[in-house]
């Protein structure tokens, strides 16, 4: 189990911390996940907007209806099933692909390392 027992206390001025709020606001995160993405080198993205959601569940469902046509179409041999799994395959990859380029923080580089890494 993680356990994260240590606290760090640090002050902003009144602009750096309305920055700070904004931006962890935008993110969806609790500052602390905010603050411990940028210490692990990652850049919070910011929540997607309520139509990505939308989205994802209806490529799910499509998804779904294609999964089941192929399991139908298997059973009575009449589709060519290569060419079916390699359209669910990419299928597939562009959830993931989309999942990825909205949700998932990006790695970055310090100039000088943050850490002593």
């Amino acid at each position: 189990m993680l356990v994260r027992n240590k606290q760090v206390i640090f002050r902003l001025n009144d602009d750096e911390y309305n920055k700070f709020k904004k931006q962890v606001k935008k993110s969806g995160l609790s500052q602390g996940a905010y603050l411990r993405h940028i210490i692990n080198n990652l850049i919070p993205t910011d929540l997607p907007p309520p139509d990505y959601y939308l989205m994802i569940n209806e490529l799910h469902s499509i998804g779904q209806s294609i999964s089941q046509i192929a399991h139908v179409a298997n059973s009575l041999n009449y589709i060519d099933t290569i060419k079916f799994d390699d359209a669910y395959a990419h299928y597939k990859d562009a959830i993931i692909t989309i999942t990825e380029a909205v949700m998932l923080p990006r790695r970055f580089e310090w100039a000088q390392p943050l850490f002593g890494q």
